[in-house]
């Protein structure tokens, strides 16, 4: 199990995105379509995973499709943009699946996806949610197993240019919560991922660590708070 992804939801079209990115120096890339859910997206492929900047871009679907991810992003915007959740990769989705139901979560079952790049390729993966309530509080992680393996996807990125030797120089080291209860939700993240807790409301998984600090202020949300981009590490 490790890092696929950070979400950032975000009220900008995919094509703002990059320019604004591109004005600071960054290499990111239109993603496509999601079409079935009426979303879009911008991507910035770095070593160990990804960011993904995600927004409406039909609200007529997106407002009436089930789907876990668009239901939190369409909550989350309101509030204008910001850090929405994370993906974790994981081999075996369906036996994943059953391992978390069987320790008492509920969970989406296991789902189909799609997403049409800019150059008409269709990229297919499957995904699971945890059932929750979009609300405030901190939504567990999703995961993905896709349909290519992690070396043909790598492949075609470098090929496309999409993740370039630049960007492969960068990892994802830290991902940051703010919550009201670190140490509840380390607990409750252990659990669901069966992983030991560190020292500092911290998890450790294969490509990044996990951490969970007190939310200062008046919090609204809990939610990752900071992504902690820096030198890829051989």
């Amino acid at each position: 199990m490790k890092l696929d992804h950070v979400v950032y939801f975000t009220n900008k079209s995919p094509e703002e995105v990059v320019k604004e990115k591109k004005d600071e120096g960054k290499h990111v890339v239109e993603g496509g379509r999601h079409e079935k859910w009426g979303t879009h997206n911008a991507l910035l492929y770095v070593k160990n995973a990804y960011v993904e900047w995600l927004s409406v871009e039909h609200m007529d679907i997106a407002e009436n499709v089930d789907h876990p991810l668009t239901r939190l992003l369409l909550h989350d915007v309101k509030y204008g943009d910001g850090w929405g959740t994370l993906c974790l990769s994981i081999e075996g989705i369906e036996r994943f699946r059953d391992e978390i139901e069987n320790k008492g979560f509920r969970t989406s079952g296991v789902i189909d996806a799609e997403r049409k790049t800019t150059s008409g390729e269709l990229k297919r993966w499957t995904m699971l949610f945890v059932e929750q309530p979009v609300s405030g509080e901190l939504p567990f992680p999703f995961f993905i197993e896709w349909e290519e393996s992690e070396e043909e996807r790598l492949a075609k990125l470098r090929e496309q240019g999409i993740l370039t030797a630049e960007n492969e120089n960068l990892a994802i080291h830290e991902c940051v919560f703010a919550v009201e209860d670190p140490l509840k939700e380390t607990g409750e993240w252990a659990v669901l991922l069966s992983q030991k807790v560190g020292d500092d409301h911290n998890i450790v998984l294969e490509n990044v660590r996990l951490k969970f600090v007190q939310a200062e202020g008046d919090l609204k949300r809990e939610r990752l708070q900071e992504v902690v981009i820096g030198a890829a590490v051989e």
